[in-house]
């Protein structure tokens, strides 16, 4: 009797553990409400409380007084205080302080010295700011000739970036976007504008200005150029921007694209985790294996390149004051993330960078960080997506109905598979693959993202409004 006894408490044990994990588990992976959100912040300068929108929009042209250039000439013109690298170390340790020298020198003496060319480049295409929620937003806006217009479907597009790159990352990818191109029937009015805090864009001025909120600025842009509706891609920030937006604001959003398809809720990590195991169970095709399997070594990889998240998560103010203090320290930090997302064939190659991106690209990208002081204030930006505000909103586990599409390139942060995202994203259109490519897939392979975007746009199959 007193067996039994032991063995009923046991199995009683047991059943209120399994009971309360199936609970846990439960309440962990299932789909959350749309959360209220507030479209009208204002994070300008002041309270607010007598603020009056200046809702008219004004042309921006790139225009760099000669002094601030020769100031730069002049302190890249120090002598560099740098470490040699250790023996048989490329760039294992960050970026390689030989290499750093010899950029330096090509940025003072070759890059500089043609500074209006470079100038003129940025300024061929149309730039323009509008006031937003207190906040004066830069953008490109490019739009389609008549000929085009009377020939294709033409949409508004919302192009977005991230960290470290800028509207620079565009400048091959939005002439394809807007000119006749004969492989689809579309083509885009694109804005491509500099996130809060990043280029010639205000930086909010106070604590909370989160991707949510970058979502709703970006969203009330597009309204205010007239784009009830709209496409949205991205990559990096622009990617879970992009998101956030399509979930917050579904009625606004025609499509989705991504370039960066990444999920983190407790049921995509297992799921994530069972792929890695078993993935001829999950994915359609063993060429798709070595973006999901080997996990684990992709997360150690991740863990090794991410130490510049845990800082502008923690100390933004910190890294930036530093950066901000010299060319030479920005250009290094940025540098060296441009140097890691080329492939793991060629990032300890000298020549990487030239090879896959163009150091006139790299260097132009560098100087729109460098002439808006933008390190402190775009690195504040991973403070606020890892605060408790933003985490609270759990936007993730909130369903979204709008159509979606995603790319992955294969040397880009682990992707999710399709298996994952269609617990949030309800209509997925596209899903695709590339053995090829890395995170900056406008500079690198601007062809590509085109053709994947475009062809996802098909799939969508909108006509002309």
């Amino acid at each position: 009797m007193k067996c039994l006894v032991i063995f009923g408490l046991i199995v009683a044990i047991l059943a209120s553990i399994a009971g309360y994990g199936y609970l846990l588990f439960t309440d962990l992976t299932r789909p959350l409400p749309r959360p209220e959100f507030k479209d009208d912040t204002y994070w300008g300068p002041g309270d607010g409380k007598n603020y009056k929108p200046d809702t008219k929009i004004y042309d921006f042209v790139v225009d760099v007084p000669q002094a601030e250039i020769d100031d730069l000439r002049q302190q890249l013109n120090r002598t560099l205080k740098l470490t040699e690298p250790l023996d048989g170390i490329a760039f294992e340790y960050g970026f390689n302080t030989n290499a750093l020298a010899q950029f330096v020198e090509y940025w003072r003496e070759k890059y500089l010295t043609k500074w209006d060319e470079r100038q003129n480049y940025l300024n061929s295409l149309k730039q323009y700011k509008t006031e937003i929620q207190g906040l004066k937003i830069h953008y490109i806006h490019e739009r389609v000739s008549e000929e085009v217009a009377a020939k294709k479907n033409v949409y508004p597009l919302l192009l977005l970036h991230g960290w470290p790159g800028s509207v620079r990352e565009f400048y091959d990818f939005i002439p394809m976007l807007v000119k006749d191109q004969n492989i689809t029937d579309n083509a885009f009015e694109v804005v491509a504008p500099s996130l809060v805090g990043y280029g010639w864009s205000d930086a909010a001025t106070r604590v909370g200005f989160n991707a949510a909120e970058m979502a709703t600025v970006m969203r009330n842009l597009m309204l205010r150029l007239g784009h009830k509706k709209f496409f949205i891609q991205g990559g990096d920030w622009g990617s879970i921007i992009g998101s956030n937006l399509a979930t917050l604001y579904p009625d606004n959003v025609l499509g989705y694209h991504s370039n960066m398809c990444i999920m983190n809720t407790p049921l995509s990590i297992l799921k994530g985790i069972y792929t890695h195991y078993y993935p001829d169970k999950v994915l359609k095709s063993r060429m798709f294996h070595d973006h999901h399997v080997g996990i684990w070594e992709q997360y150690q990889e991740l863990l090794v390149e991410s130490g510049y998240f845990h800082i502008q998560a923690t100390k933004p103010d910190t890294i930036g004051a530093a950066l901000s203090s010299s060319p030479v320290a920005l250009a290094a930090y940025i540098l060296e993330k441009f140097q890691t997302c080329t492939s793991p064939s060629l990032k300890q190659d000298f020549g990487a960078m030239v090879t896959i991106f163009g150091l006139e690209a790299v260097l132009d990208n560098l100087m729109i960080y460098y002439l808006n002081n933008a390190a402190t204030t775009a690195a504040r930006f991973y403070a606020e997506n890892t605060s408790k505000t933003y985490r609270d909103l759990q936007l993730e586990r909130v369903q979204t109905d709008v159509p979606m599409g995603c790319c992955r390139f294969r040397f880009d942060l682990p992707a999710a598979s399709e298996w994952q995202l269609k617990d949030k994203f309800t209509n997925i259109k596209h899903s695709m693959y590339f053995q090829h490519g890395s995170h900056f897939a406008a500079m690198e392979m601007p062809s590509m993202l085109y053709n994947d975007f475009t062809t996802f746009v098909q799939k969508v199959g909108l006509q002309t409004e």
